[in-house]
């Protein structure tokens, strides 16, 4: 702390920059207001929430074609009330959706559903649709079964992550 007779430097500075100008309302609020957000991000918790979860599936989810990446991302972005709920660590988030996907088949086949529509729609190509009970075509890339040993191993990778 500077005595008086050697006073700040920067406040010397202040002053002198000070002098001879009016004072205004807004020149007080830019002077408190300047340490506002000193030390926080300015990227809302939500955000960096979906995108810790986005970089996830993109580092950890194998799918050479990119389909079923894609409709879990937008899926992500889409649920801003599960995220919410786990927004100190979006992962949780991303375990708990896995698992309801997981331990209902309805949900995997819609989600397999989903993925041929993106698949086909990236591609150009007329995607090939499971239905529940029947044998995959040759060439689908996204079957029941692909998808649900796609969505297990992302869930290992949840589980060493958590």
């Amino acid at each position: 702390m500077p005595s008086e007779s050697d006073p700040d430097p920067d406040y010397a500075l202040q002053q002198d920059i000070l002098s001879g100008r009016k004072f205004s309302l807004a020149d007080a609020i830019g002077r408190e207001g300047s340490g506002f957000l000193k030390g926080e991000s300015t990227v809302p918790k939500l955000v960096q929430a979906k995108t810790e979860v986005m970089v996830f599936i993109r580092n950890h989810l194998p799918d050479g074609s990119g389909a079923l990446q894609s409709v879990l991302q937008d899926i992500v972005q889409a649920d801003d009330a599960r995220i919410s709920a786990y927004v100190d660590c979006p992962l949780y988030a991303l375990r708990d959706a896995v698992q309801d996907v997981l331990s209902h088949r309805e949900r995997l086949y819609e989600l397999v559903r989903q993925v041929d529509m993106r698949w086909g729609h990236m591609y150009g190509e007329r995607p090939y649709f499971q239905k529940p009970g029947q044998d995959p075509h040759p060439e689908d890339e996204y079957t029941h079964e692909s998808v649900q040993v796609m969505l297990e191993h992302l869930l290992d990778a949840l589980h060493r992550t958590i």
